[in-house]
């Protein structure tokens, strides 16, 4: 089973994001210092809150909501 994010990590993710335009997961995982597999878990979760989205360029992104 998935693991469940940390709301710390949510917010860090949050954080993080808001000072970049868009952000593939593994450079997440790299800046924060975390597991791929615990920030895919976070985005995947700020994605069902509706507070990041996706983005497909050729590859896949993730970005703040609206932003």
């Amino acid at each position: 089973m998935a693991e469940a994010a940390s709301e710390e990590l949510k917010a860090r993710v949050l954080e993080y994001l808001a000072k970049v335009d868009k952000a593939k997961s593994h450079d997440i995982a790299q800046a924060l210092k975390e597991k791929k597999s615990l920030v895919d878990a976070a985005v995947r979760e700020l994605a069902r809150e509706d507070r990041v989205e996706f983005l497909y360029i050729g590859t896949s992104y993730v970005k703040l909501k609206g932003k």
